[in-house]
């Protein structure tokens, strides 16, 4: 009878299907100057910025949206207090954002390190 059970419930699990991948943006990242944050999903393929540590810890730095490693979206400069439209790409370690405010002349970008 336990066995009986237990491949049922084996056959339930594999039924279940695959659990859905988180997206590669999901998750906290290690800006340069060591300040962390992290990504976290917010709504329909969309990706809310939270600063977890240092000066700025608990404040917003934007959101992104898109699939697949490749979001746009708005990231807020907190140092500078200017919000930039920007884009990222997530693959394995690395998340690169840019961005660039009036009209692209004034663009930045920088490289995070997943933790």
């Amino acid at each position: 009878m336990k066995r009986k059970i237990v491949l049922a419930c084996a056959g339930f699990i594999f039924m279940a299907g695959p659990a859905l991948a988180e997206e590669p943006i999901v998750g906290s990242w290690k800006r340069p100057n060591g300040t962390i944050i992290q990504y976290s999903s917010c709504g329909a393929d969309s990706y809310c910025g939270t600063v977890l540590t240092g000066e700025y810890k608990g404040k917003s730095i934007g959101s992104m949206s898109g699939k697949d490693g490749s979001y746009k979206g708005t990231v807020n400069k907190l140092d500078e207090g200017k919000t930039y439209n920007g884009k990222a790409t997530a693959s394995g370690s690395k998340l690169s954002l840019s961005g660039c405010v009036m009209g692209g002349l004034i663009c930045k970008s920088e490289s995070l390190t997943r933790q």
